[in-house]
């Protein structure tokens, strides 16, 4: 194995993201022969000693991997840590994978959000999923403050100007009308921060609720299937593993069929 960049090696080993992992270089808790590194420098795991909060770190020892849909219930963050000691989605996995498998969730709900949000120890796959260049459509249902006419609608589906950039077209239409509150289902295909939120902000129809449904094909219900309850997860099914690693051209991968790491 070739020297490669230290937050790739331990994203690949399944020891956090790959932005995690530099967040770790950067807070010193991370040695490579002894040596305190920092972001940027490489290694190789055949030849160096590459440990973590002072426990070596071995290829060997890289735990198998997991994908999981978790339905992420309002009030919970969608980080590994927090500084505030709020719930996180971390605390709603099952005990045997809250610690020691480097599981972590692929981008962020709002804490006020509710609905789908994946989560592995594929580190690669995470970077890949999160880079610009690889877009996944997700679908929301989003319920606002009154009730905005096809003009305004429509003014989303065009995209509209937020901090300086203008956001790609979205699909939108109206699933339930109330007195004072419109069910619409959103479809984005870009993930700006508080992107449904801000729009709707910013056309005079605040969010009052939001529920991220899907993940691409990946569905909080499969056809046949009862939803997944709030705060609870379920492995991926291999045709949405299989999906996931062709939209970022990860296909030499070998599928976990029906392996015990990869159950719930």
């Amino acid at each position: 194995m070739s020297d490669e960049r230290l937050q790739k090696i331990l994203a690949q080993w399944g020891i956090a993201s790959r932005r995690l992992a530099e967040q770790m270089i950067v807070a010193g808790r991370v040695r490579v022969n002894g040596n305190i590194v920092r972001l940027g420098e490489k290694a190789n795991p055949d030849r160096d000693l590459i440990q973590v909060d002072g426990v070596p770190v071995k290829p060997t020892d890289r735990p198998a991997k997991v994908y999981l849909l978790l339905n992420k219930p309002a009030g919970v963050v969608s980080t590994c840590s927090d500084p505030r000691a709020r719930s996180k989605v971390l605390d709603l996995l099952p005990p045997q994978l809250r610690s020691g498998k480097g599981i972590h969730p692929v981008g962020r709900l709002d804490a006020d959000s509710t609905g789908a949000l994946l989560l592995t120890n594929d580190g690669k796959l995470t970077f890949c999923l999160t880079h610009p260049r690889h877009s996944i459509a997700k679908t929301y249902q989003v319920w606002v403050s009154g009730d905005p006419p096809e003009p305004i609608l429509e003014a989303w589906r065009q995209g509209i100007i937020l901090s300086g950039r203008k956001t790609l077209p979205a699909k939108v239409k109206v699933l339930d009308r109330a007195r004072d509150q419109t069910l619409l289902e959103v479809i984005l295909s870009e993930g700006r921060n508080r992107q449904i939120r801000r729009t709707a902000e910013q056309l005079g129809y605040p969010v009052v609720r939001l529920h991220r449904t899907a993940i691409g094909p990946i569905q909080l219900q499969r056809p046949g299937s009862p939803i997944l309850p709030p705060g609870c997860c379920r492995p991926l099914e291999d045709a949405e593993i299989i999906y996931l690693w062709n939209l970022v051209n990860l296909t030499s991968i070998s599928v976990p069929v029906n392996s015990p790491e990869h159950s719930i």
